[in-house]
């Protein structure tokens, strides 16, 4: 049924439900998985001189961060016999990210966690994981 199933990880715990869900899925339909962990840009303001951090260490800070994330998950992949390749991007929008990636990789599912925020909460902060459901080709399966 699916031959290609993305996950992407902010290394959040609702994440994990999704990683394992998608590690599930993927070692039932022989699936491979690919994840994706989407690095923040640098924070440029008009002021440049008054940067809190300096460019290069926050670009070294996110760089870790986001490879600790998806060796997680490929660490995970690899105790229950699941294939998997990851990546780590840098995107202003991480919803373009998840749908562009998928996209490269051939994924044909996207598995994905959602923190359940309804109302004037969804409303303000805005969801990732709803634009990804607004924009994305291929199905998404939201995990809560």
């Amino acid at each position: 049924m699916y031959t290609c199933i993305l996950v992407p990880t902010d290394g959040s715990e609702i994440t994990a439900k999704a990683v394992d869900t998608a590690i599930t899925l993927a070692k039932t339909f022989g699936a491979k998985l690919v994840t994706l962990a989407v690095k923040e840009p640098f924070p440029y303001s008009a002021i440049s001189e008054m940067q809190p951090i300096p460019p290069q260490e926050f670009f070294d800070a996110q760089d870790r961060i986001a490879n600790k994330h998806v060796e997680q998950v490929k660490a995970l992949c690899a105790a229950s016999g699941v294939a998997c390749t990851a990546a780590t991007v840098e995107a202003v929008h991480p919803w373009e990210a998840v749908i562009d990636y998928g996209k490269e990789q051939g994924a044909d599912l996207i598995v994905m966690a959602s923190h359940g925020r309804r109302g004037m909460a969804a409303l303000l902060l805005g969801s990732e994981t709803q634009k990804v459901l607004t924009h994305s080709t291929v199905p998404v399966l939201v995990v809560r």
